[in-house]
């Protein structure tokens, strides 16, 4: 049998809302006036002496008659207006409100560039000519106009943002040109990171970090002349790298001694995102409004999810391979395998990691049931035909690491 067919569920901000009554009592209020209008003054071309209906005149029947038509085509056209508000609500509603300030100032500038272009069709003597011209132009450049302001939303608000008091835009932290600390430079991982194409554009590096570099390459340590002298390369390398354009930012804080505050008030000034590894530093930046990259936050969210050594919390699916072996999977789908745990299939089992390989298929865990200290290492085992589970390397194929 099939299964039933589930309906898609709208979104419920697109959903057509029923407009208040007071709304439609409105407008059709609007329409009978304007209905009862006409009647007076087509019945006060009848006359007003003369009876028409009974005791009624003229324009007493053409206002009873206008009030009684606009109440029946007020109440149509009410709803006709609502549901049209509606559905420019609901087209609307994937449109920022930055592209409609921007479409409208568009809108204006093309219907009054529209009219500057179109005034000498008045010039014709005929105004059904002329009419239907200068209302075709300004329709048209008003369009044209709205869809160059949406699309131009950022640099038609610069325009008018600073006077209408419209605060900017905010700029993510990798649009912005980063400024590079020294411990990036040091630890020399910017450039795995470079190379791996998460990132590019254009790096600072200012002058301040270039002397501290400098001074650690010409001490006496040699612990803090390796440094100095790592920094120095790995800066040299950077510059070589295709995607980076490294400039140096000759500039200097002189009322500040420390160079990890220099840094953020360089970053203040020119408008740049640090980028550092020191955790402190980051914190200290982030509360003086810099945009921070730090690459020890990307590296703890890149790391392993279990280490060797650690005890893990698996439910064993199924026997492994070799003799004894069970084998559970962790959130992330990393396969772990289980020395001595056959007879816990089913169940949930405390596993002691004890190395974590990285294949071509992804993470493989080697771990023994915690507090088992008779697991043997495992035997190297010659390479057969694959097995019918798929491209999955056998947990034995790699040798775990203590």
């Amino acid at each position: 049998m099939n299964a039933p067919r589930r309906r898609a569920v709208p979104d419920p901000a697109l959903r057509r809302k029923k407009p208040p009554g007071i709304v439609l009592e409105g407008l059709r209020f609007l329409v009978v006036v304007f209905f009862a209008g006409a009647g007076y003054q087509i019945g006060s071309g009848v006359g007003t002496d003369t009876t028409v209906l009974g005791a009624l005149n003229g324009t007493a029947v053409g206002v009873i008659l206008g009030s009684g038509l606009g109440y029946v085509l007020g109440g149509v056209l009410g709803r006709r207006t609502a549901i049209t508000a509606e559905s420019v609500r609901s087209s609307l509603h994937q449109t920022s409100a930055e592209e409609l300030v921007a479409g409208g100032l568009g809108t204006v500038g093309g219907v009054l560039m529209g009219a500057g272009v179109a005034w000498p069709v008045f010039l014709l003597r005929q105004p059904f000519l002329a009419f239907p011209l200068f209302g075709f132009l300004c329709v048209t450049l008003g369009y044209v106009g709205f869809l160059v302001g949406a699309s131009k939303r950022d640099g038609v608000l610069a325009l008018f943002g600073a006077s209408a008091g419209m605060r900017p835009r905010p700029v993510v932290a990798a649009a912005l040109p980063r400024l590079i600390d020294t411990s990036v430079a040091i630890d020399g991982r910017i450039l795995d990171v470079v190379r791996a194409g998460f990132l590019h554009g254009k790096v600072l590096v200012a002058s301040p970090v270039l002397a501290e570099l400098q001074g650690f390459a010409d001490a006496g340590d040699d612990l803090r002349r390796a440094k100095g002298r790592r920094g120095l390369e790995v800066l040299e390398a950077l510059k070589r790298e295709p995607g980076v354009d490294l400039e140096v930012l000759d500039a200097d804080v002189p009322a500040v001694p420390e160079v990890d505050a220099k840094l953020v008030r360089l970053c203040l000034d020119v408008g740049a995102a640090l980028l550092t590894l020191d955790t402190n530093l980051a914190k200290a930046a982030g509360l003086a409004g810099v945009q921070v990259l730090n690459l020890h936050a990307l590296a703890l969210a890149l790391r392993p999810p279990v280490a060797a050594g650690e005890d893990v919390t698996v439910l064993l699916l199924k026997p492994g391979k070799e003799n004894g072996q069970a084998i559970g999977y962790l959130d992330d789908g990393s396969m772990v395998v289980v020395e001595h745990a056959r007879d816990r299939l089913g169940s949930d089992a405390t596993v002691q990691v004890t190395s974590v390989v990285t294949t071509a298929n992804g993470r493989l865990v080697f771990g023994r049931l915690s507090g088992d200290s008779s697991a043997k290492p495992a035997r190297r085992r010659t390479p057969g035909p694959p097995s019918s589970a798929g491209s999955r390397p056998t947990p034995l194929s790699v040798p775990p690491r203590p």
